[in-house]
């Protein structure tokens, strides 16, 4: 357990973009959640916002999140899916299916790419960054550098805002 607090002291606001991040992380277990267990989306933000968004469960209290980034990323994903999971597949390496990777990669590759595709006010490194942030607080690896090289080539091939 970290020596960070899940929450400020209530004299400070949360900041917008920690709300941000507290939600890319919420949709990246939302999805993961979708994927193992056939969720339907309605239901899983719903239990999501009811539930987990700046609640406390068995004595862990969640971030407080930005819940409508939260919604429009999970809800992306799942309507775009068939368009995402092609650029993803293009930007792994060749003998990697997407099949292949595990959930989690999965779930945090679709999130990060439905943002470098929707969510164009958001610059390319913040994106990529908090992604990678993700896939470090769930893997120790080389999930992290596979997370940061697949949304970077992404990245570059969607975003006219990327050096190539």
């Amino acid at each position: 357990m970290s020596d960070i607090p899940t929450n400020p002291p209530a004299d400070q606001p949360i900041k917008q973009a920690n709300q941000r991040g507290a939600a890319r992380l919420a949709a990246v277990q939302a999805l993961y959640q979708m994927d193992i267990g056939g969720t339907g989306v309605l239901e899983i933000v719903a239990e999501y916002e009811t539930h987990r968004l700046g609640q406390e469960i068995d004595g862990e209290t969640y971030l407080k999140a930005d819940a409508s980034w939260f919604r429009s990323i999970v809800a992306g994903v799942v309507r775009d899916q068939r368009q995402l999971d092609p650029l993803i597949g293009t930007a792994l390496q060749d003998d990697w299916a997407l099949s292949r990777l595990d959930s989690t990669v999965r779930a945090i590759l679709r999130a990060g790419t439905f943002e470098l595709r929707e969510r164009r006010d958001v610059p390319v490194a913040v994106i990529v960054t908090e992604y990678v942030e993700i896939a470090k607080a769930f893997f120790e690896d080389d999930e992290p550098k596979l997370v940061n090289a697949v949304l970077d080539r992404i990245a570059r091939t969607i975003r006219t805002d990327v050096k190539k």
